[in-house]
């Protein structure tokens, strides 16, 4: 993929994800706003592609205010001329069970990751429709936001809300050429690697050198951040122009694409439904086959 030309600018990419994607779209071509809390790791990544033979600078601030996204804007069109894609990707956890979690965590993240995406994608809307040359927003997900995860109401919460915004800013923009996708993303980062199942096979790879094993990969959809990283090139390329509204999710050697919530089982009743005949009609009627939550459980192979 060509992006020579292109000005991305990446939240939170100053470690795991946020770096492999900003690293790869410089090595496509791109030029990069890297944006982190962390100055020192945010100016290591510019290093890194500046040694690479790419183009790079960095915005350290955390992203929620709307101050913040217009600089991110404004430091790709001064630096660079212009702006064609966001990668909305900065996060924080804190993960604690509904009666534990306190006003200030559900807060923080939130802010981080619902209203940094909102302020971040509206900055760089009116910027891509000033310019009249379209654009790509790429936000990013999560399984939690998908199907909920136990100790994860802040995020999950936030990340549903993502892809909401991602269906309803296609509507919005799609007269400017302005694609917008959701990315669900699987891959070993801090937040994987405590998980029980997946830490000691994580930490095998690391210290070795080996690749992760099949069932990881592709049961699992687990891999590495690299191999999450190609999907946002695609996605930022003018291949993917026509590709707009989606929730896509990758991870090792999977590919996917998240469907849309829609109805699953419908029954009418003449006049309405009262209380007593939902209660009557449930079990054979609409509930027959309810829904699955939470995410799956990883099942390693038998040894």
């Amino acid at each position: 993929m060509d992006l020579l030309g292109k000005v991305a600018v990446v939240t939170g990419s100053g470690r795991g994800l946020g770096r492999a994607y900003a690293e790869a779209l410089a090595r496509a071509g791109a030029a990069v706003v890297v944006n982190d809390v962390d100055a020192e790791a945010a100016d290591a990544v510019v290093k890194a592609i500046a040694a690479d033979g790419g183009r790079a600078v960095a915005v350290i601030a955390p992203v929620g205010r709307a101050e913040v996204a217009d600089r991110l804007v404004a430091t790709a069109v001064e630096e660079f001329g212009g702006l064609d894609v966001l990668v909305a990707n900065a996060g924080i956890l804190r993960d604690k069970v509904l009666w534990k979690m306190s006003d200030e965590d559900f807060d923080a993240v939130v802010d981080v990751h619902l209203r940094g995406t909102f302020t971040c994608g509206r900055a760089a809307a009116v910027r891509m429709r000033e310019q009249g040359r379209g654009g790509s927003l790429v936000l990013i997900s999560s399984p939690a936001g998908q199907r909920g995860n136990f100790g994860q109401t802040n995020y999950a919460a936030a990340k549903a809300g993502i892809v909401a915004m991602a269906r309803t800013w296609a509507l919005e923009l799609a007269r400017a050429d302005i694609a917008v996708n959701a990315v669900v993303p699987v891959a070993a980062t801090d937040m994987t690697r405590t998980i029980p199942a997946f830490a000691p096979v994580i930490e095998e790879a690391e210290r070795t050198g080996a690749p992760f094993p099949d069932w990881l990969r592709k049961d699992e959809g687990l891999g590495t951040v690299e191999d999450v990283a190609s999907l946002i090139v695609f996605l930022a390329s003018d291949a993917a122009r026509h590709v707009t509204g989606q929730a896509i999710g990758i991870g090792g050697d999977r590919l996917s694409l998240w469907s849309h919530p829609g109805e699953k089982a419908v029954a009418l009743a003449e006049g309405g439904w009262t209380a007593a005949a939902i209660a009557e009609s449930w079990a054979t009627g609409v509930g027959a086959e309810p829904e699955t939550y939470g995410i799956p459980a990883p099942t390693p192979p038998a040894v």
